[in-house]
């Protein structure tokens, strides 16, 4: 298992896909996770410093297992199969569940706790960002960027629950 830290949240153009961009602590490669807008929102509102009015989903879990006497003290991305990530949230007391890779990162965020990821996983779905892109963002790639948060930041004022209903 390896540390990764959460570089951010994305827009994928063209598909307007929101994806979390996960990167090894000690190491060159991100991990890119294709998420739901309702995560995204989850975690992007986390690392803005944005507070709810009222708790969301991931708000309401932490406040629940801290109000049990308990605290999450690690999640892993365990696995990955068929590009659907799986994640465990581990617990102070050894217990670890299930979850999907979205809200683990979302939990983890408000722990705070450290994610780490298998080494398979990295293997399978990580990806090495040319040098370039390492050394700094050139000017056409931080005007993207800014373009994908002005565009998901829209996106998040317009979206409505009826938006996810099938």
């Amino acid at each position: 298992m390896r540390e990764v830290e959460v570089v951010g949240v994305r827009i994928e153009l063209p598909s307007n896909q929101p994806l979390v961009l996960l990167k090894e602590l000690n190491g060159e490669r991100h991990l890119p996770i294709w998420i739901g807008a309702p995560e995204a929102s989850a975690i992007a509102f986390v690392q803005q410093g944005i507070v709810p009015p009222r708790p969301m989903t991931h708000d309401l879990l932490a406040s629940v297992v801290a109000a049990l006497g308990r605290s999450v003290t690690e999640v892993r991305l365990v696995s990955v199969e068929d590009t659907v990530f799986y994640a465990e949230l581990v617990f102070d007391n050894g217990v670890a569940v299930s979850s999907r890779a979205s809200d683990a990162i979302a939990v983890a965020l408000r722990a705070p706790c450290p994610i780490f990821c298998a080494d398979a996983v990295l293997d399978e779905a990580g990806v090495r960002i040319a040098e370039a892109e390492e050394a700094g963002e050139d000017d056409a790639d931080q005007e993207n960027a800014e373009q994908e948060l002005r565009q998901f930041r829209e996106f998040l004022a317009d979206v409505e629950p009826e938006d996810f209903e099938r």
